[in-house]
């Protein structure tokens, strides 16, 4: 029975009636344990129903929280035998990911847009996945990606989640959520009465209702299992146990009063996540059991036999196996294990068998190791790991389990669990071999510098880089750029600061007779660190070449080195003024990254290509940008937001973002996020006028090794400081900057130091070098810097009196920041050509204006000819909701057909 929910109740109509409209709809339903979620979502499957909906169901389940993809096979199950109707791409994706054949670890991203495909298709259509908290994590990140990308499939996704969950449900965060809080006094004593049919006065009815507060579960339960003396004198004694504690205790003293055959037989479907029936019986033949030890189980009401088995609630299941002796458990996980069929599910199998083992037992954890490998070939990382650590604990010989616990620990950390340090201890233990202490040692300086971002990492990987050098030259290699790549991330100028490391780098083994472009990175970069800009330039072209030319190599495409070092890569280009080549390597990360579904690695690709775009003022191209990374949810990002909402001059949202960033910053100890927070500071200040704060703003992001390396601070603080009557300030900025320009010799970099000498200059030299920086912008893609340069040498020839050619540089630089959207720098240009006697012109309208960022990007594909599946897989969107996006874009453009959108320009 639903009671109190009605507010509830029509937030989840609404849902449905949007996606009858042709709309999506998400909801996270959030609530402790016997809060009303089930109820719920059981209400709006009958509603959905009866509104002409097909509905799909999945179920986390804490025993399968292991087995990649389980969770998704479960929702995806009656839509594979249209699986044959995608891309071939995506349908082998699928097909790896659910074990229908073997192949390369999927794609992620692939089976994201294959499941979001197959749901389009299927719509209207309501999908339900209750107790969320338990899927394994790659269903919960592809079904969540796959929840951000939902538009106009007609499709509803309703998750459930217990507060406070069982594992992290991050991949969940941001979506739109009801939060379920318990049933007020009239709706509970109402509930109540249909769960004690016996009059009960009301002293004890109103102490049953404070007790169950307000859970519906609770008010159903916990009087089924009370004495009928406490219904006369009482409830129960006020306690701190929690409600949904007691209402697992209440099942547990439930089925702890059952015959011992009927409890078994609890302990082997709690042990048995699938829910098979024919699988259960089975394992209850192999241990003695009759069926007919079903029937006061199910008189007890906790649980139904059926084709599938299911229980009460989950707190049923938790209360049964948790309750059940060790060797109860063994049993059953060991009858399971007997009856699973080795060819069909051979993982599950494997794992009923390790939890069976006592002490050790080696042909079980060979066992689980062949199902590690299967799961981490299916891109099931989480799985892998704890198969691994399982075959670790179950492995008699002290060396092999000590390298098992290493893989189990490089699968935690890729997974990104915390486990991995304590798999180190074990690992450590030994005893291990030359090469293995050195992995570990490596990793141990891995997790040491993500878990905290700076500290004693770049110091640990140095002496990693040390150790591997006799044992693995190319390793340690790598090592050494890992360290130096985190001290210019750290911007820690101490000891263990970036010229330190570089320093220390020079000890590397030498690169190998053909250098890899990774080891010319490394080269060019110690040369940088250490010998000067000037003198490591050569280097850092050679390098970036050989990264350019490998995307040439077939060999390279798929080639997992490159997608690592090519972040790396990119903003060592951004150091030389090459905006070409960032743009080049860039698109080259993205296409790399998303080719091979590298959730960890895609928004940082995303990021250095959303930078350079509205660096060239292509805003609407890098917001699209930004939006994919945002749908990955797999690594913060908001620093492209960020500096796009600088640029654009969006004071309140950079502010936001910003504090945030800093907030997020202290917590993880990371200098870096808050240098470039206030580089986004200084760029929105600057545009706004406000020179002061540009100041402060700029003279922090100056101090980072990491803003220094991409010149990204330079200009900010020589403008900052000049036009705060401060030019003293950017001495060290201006020198810096312009000996890097003349080193690199590109339009870019010259530009802009042409630029900032003007700042500084007086007279005709000051003019020379406004025209220098103008003609050397033009010929480069930063957009944004040449409008710049055309604001500032407007407002000099401003003061200097000269409004006629004051006027033309101000309205060149007022078009260009209109029509890229630098809404503050617009607005900095108009104001002074106000002050020259002019009223600056509105911009003419486009008919591109009237289109979201988003539709302006698919009307930019489609116009080169794209289909919409292209397009959707591009972006992430089912072909249909690129159909609705088209037709949206149709109207507001006033056409009907793809050939006239080819026929337009576009921006």
């Amino acid at each position: 029975m639903l009671v109190g929910r009605r507010a509830e109740q029509a937030a989840l109509e609404q849902l449905l009636a949007r996606a009858q409209g042709g709309d999506s709809g998400v909801l996270v339903v959030r609530g402790e344990a016997g809060i009303g979620k089930s109820a719920l979502l059981q209400h709006m499957r009958e509603t959905a129903v009866a509104a002409g909906f097909a509905v799909h169901d999945a179920a986390g389940v804490e025993a399968e929280a292991e087995f990649a993809f389980a969770g998704l096979h479960q929702l995806c199950a009656p839509f594979l035998a249209r699986a044959a109707e995608l891309p071939e791409p995506q349908q082998a994706a699928l097909g790896v990911a659910f074990g229908l054949h073997e192949g390369a670890a999927p794609d992620r991203f692939l089976v994201g847009l294959a499941v979001l495909s197959l749901l389009a298709e299927a719509g209207p259509l309501l999908c339900v996945v209750d107790d969320a908290q338990w899927l394994d994590q790659a269903s919960a990140q592809v079904l969540a990606f796959v929840a951000r990308r939902v538009g106009a499939e007609r499709v509803v996704m309703v998750f459930a989640l217990r507060d406070p969950g069982a594992t992290d449900v991050e991949a969940f965060s941001g979506l739109p959520e009801l939060r379920l809080a318990g049933l007020g006094a009239s709706d509970a004593q109402t509930l109540l009465a249909t769960a004690v049919r016996a009059p009960l006065d009301d002293v004890v009815r109103d102490r049953i209702v404070a007790e169950a507060r307000g859970n519906p579960l609770a008010l159903l339960e916990l009087p089924r299992g009370a004495p009928a003396v406490q219904f006369a004198g009482g409830f129960e004694l006020p306690d701190v146990v929690s409600v949904p504690r007691r209402i697992e205790d209440g099942f547990r003293r439930r089925a702890n009063s059952l015959p011992a055959d009927a409890r078994m037989l609890l302990v082997v479907a709690a042990a048995e996540p699938t829910g098979d029936a024919a699988l259960l019986w089975r394992a209850a033949a192999e241990l003695g059991i009759a069926r007919e030890a079903a029937v006061p189980a199910e008189a007890a009401g906790l649980l139904e036999f059926d084709f599938r088995v299911r229980f009460r609630h989950p707190l049923v299941r938790s209360a049964v196996y948790r309750a059940a002796t060790p060797t109860d458990r063994r049993r059953a996980h060991g009858a399971l294990a007997a009856v699973t069929d080795q060819q069909v599910d051979p993982d599950r199998r494997a794992w009923h068998r390790a939890q069976a083992v006592v002490g050790t037992d080696e042909d079980a954890a060979a066992e689980l190791e062949r199902s590690a490998g299967r799961a981490r070939a299916r891109g099931g990382l989480a799985a892998a790991a704890a198969f691994l650590k399982r075959a670790a604990e179950l492995t008699p010989r002290p060396a092999v389990r000590a390298e098992r616990a290493l893989e189990a620990a490089h699968a935690k950390h890729e997974a990104g669990a915390p486990e991995a340090l304590e798999l180190l201890t074990v690992a450590a233990a030994g005893p291990l071999d030359a090469v293995a202490q050195a992995r570990l040692q490596l990793l141990n300086a891995r997790i040491a510098f993500h878990g905290a971002r700076g500290g004693e990492g770049p110091r640990m990987l140095l002496d990693a880089a040390k150790t591997l050098a006799p044992l693995d030259p190319a390793l340690s290699r790598e090592t050494y750029l890992d360290a130096l790549d985190a001290a210019i991330v750290t911007g820690d100028r101490g000891p263990g600061g970036v010229r330190a490391v570089a320093d220390a780098a020079r000890a590397a083994p030498a690169p190998p007779e053909s250098p890899r472009p990774v080891d010319l990175l490394l080269d060019g970069l110690v040369t940088t660190f250490t010998q000067g800009y000037a003198a490591g330039v050569p280097g850092l072209r050679r390098a970036l070449d050989a990264f350019n030319r490998h995307e040439r190599d077939d060999h390279a495409v798929n080639d997992g080195d490159d997608r690592r070092w090519l972040w790396l890569a990119g903003r060592t280009a951004m150091s030389v003024f090459d905006d070409q080549m960032v743009h080049a390597l860039a698109a080259r990360h993205v296409r790399l990254a998303r080719e091979a579904g590298a959730l960890a690695t895609l928004p940082a690709a995303l990021l250095v290509q959303s930078v350079m775009l509205v660096l060239s003022g292509d805003f609407s191209r890098a917001a699209e940008q930004t939006a994919i990374a945002a749908a990955t949810r797999t690594v913060p990002v908001l620093h492209g937001q960020l500096i796009l909402a600088a640029w654009r001059g969006r004071s309140d949202e950079t502010t936001e973002i910003h504090a945030t960033m800093v907030r997020e910053a202290i917590g993880r100890g990371g200098r870096t996020e808050d240098f470039l927070a206030q580089y986004a500071m200084a760029v929105l200040h600057n545009g706004l006028g406000d020179y002061p704060a540009a100041l402060v703003a700029a003279t922090r992001a100056f101090e980072s090794d990491e803003l220094t390396h991409s010149n990204l601070a330079h200009s900010e603080l020589i403008e900052a400081a000049c036009r705060s009557g401060r030019p003293e300030r950017a001495t060290a900025a201006l020198d810096q900057l312009s000996s890097r320009a003349l080193a690199s010799g590109t339009p870019w970099g010259l530009g802009l130091a042409a630029r900032s000498r003007a700042l500084v200059s007086t007279g005709p030299a000051a003019e020379e070098y406004y025209r220098e920086a103008i003609e050397q912008l033009r010929n480069c893609r930063v957009a944004t810097q040449l409008a710049r340069t055309h604001l500032v040498y407007g407002e000099w020839l401003r003061r200097q009196g000269r409004r006629q050619g004051a006027r033309q540089q101000l309205r060149t630089a007022h078009q260009l920041f209109s029509d890229m959207g630098a809404e503050a720098f617009a607005a900095r240009a108009a104001r002074e050509l106000r002050a020259t006697g002019e009223h600056p012109r509105s911009r003419s309208a486009q008919p591109s204006d009237a289109l979201t960022p988003q539709e302006l990007t698919i009307a930019r594909l489609v116009s080169t000819g794209a289909t919409s599946r292209e397009v959707g897989a591009q972006l992430f969107l089912s072909p249909r909701t690129i159909e609705a996006h088209l037709r949206s874009i149709f109207r507001k453009l006033s056409i009907t057909s793809r050939r006239q959108l080819r026929d337009l320009r576009l921006p």
